[in-house]
């Protein structure tokens, strides 16, 4: 077997056991199923040609994660290089079911944040990083991390608070 072959089968295996991990990650970060994909598959192009690099480091999912959420702000920053593809209502993907209507809940709130704030809520709690690795993945400094991660959470609880006040009301 090639040194290459090697190479491509180690990618493959990583790959398989991981993809559907960072898909999850990409749409907490994005919000959108589409834009979910692409950020994985713009990721992955990347970590493969860094591949030798990064895998004697092991350092994959740092690399990954990192090239997700700077893709995803890179694509915020300049909305007029997007195109948008489909038509508008028949186009959409299908949701992965959530089993818990909190998790619902919490989604839409989270859809509902700004994206920086968004993406440093889901680098903070659902990768777990520390604020440290936080801006360096985001490219910023610790108090920024600190700021956007304190107005997310008081956004979350304002959102999730007033859901529970609706649901109450209905009932």
């Amino acid at each position: 077997m090639s040194r290459h072959q090697t190479r491509a089968d180690e990618f493959v295996e990583y790959v398989n056991a991981r993809r559907g991990y960072f898909r999850r990650a990409a749409y907490l970060v994005c919000g959108d199923w589409h834009l979910a994909e692409d950020l994985v598959q713009t990721a992955l192009v990347k970590l493969y040609a860094a591949w030798p690099r990064i895998h004697t480091d092991g350092a994959e999912d740092a690399y990954t994660r990192r090239i997700i959420v700077r893709a995803f702000l890179d694509e915020k920053r300049r909305p007029w290089r997007r195109e948008k593809v489909g038509l508008d209502g028949f186009d959409g993907a299908e949701p992965e079911a959530l089993s818990l209507e909190d998790s619902d809940a919490l989604l839409t709130a989270l859809k509902a944040l700004p994206e920086r704030q968004r993406a440093t809520i889901v680098l903070r709690y659902w990768f777990e990083l520390s604020v440290e690795e936080t801006a360096n993945d985001m490219d910023c400094s610790t108090g920024t991390v600190k700021s956007q991660t304190a107005r997310a959470i008081a956004s979350l609880r304002d959102a999730l608070s007033a859901d529970d006040m609706t649901m109450e009301r209905r009932a």
